[in-house]
């Protein structure tokens, strides 16, 4: 099982501290109708580079993995 921190409605903050309690899936798509998330977005942010986020996720102590959708590794991820 995975538990997504999706950080567009949690904030970065609380999404990278959602992976210190079991989450292990940092998830943000954003589709082409977001005008809904945007309007609840905890920070008014709907949009990071790959290079944003995989930073979140060292900076919370975490290897950041690209993952297929049933969640085998693809490659590691780089900045």
């Amino acid at each position: 099982d995975h538990i997504k921190a999706y950080w567009v409605m949690l904030g970065k903050a609380t999404a990278q501290t959602a992976l210190h309690f079991g989450a292990n899936d940092l998830d943000g798509t954003i589709t082409d109708g977001g005008e809904l998330t945007h309007a609840y977005a905890a920070e008014g942010e709907v949009k990071m580079t790959k290079a944003e986020i995989i930073t979140m996720i060292q900076n919370a102590g975490f290897e950041a993995v690209e993952r297929d959708t049933v969640y085998n590794r693809v490659v590691e991820a780089a900045v």
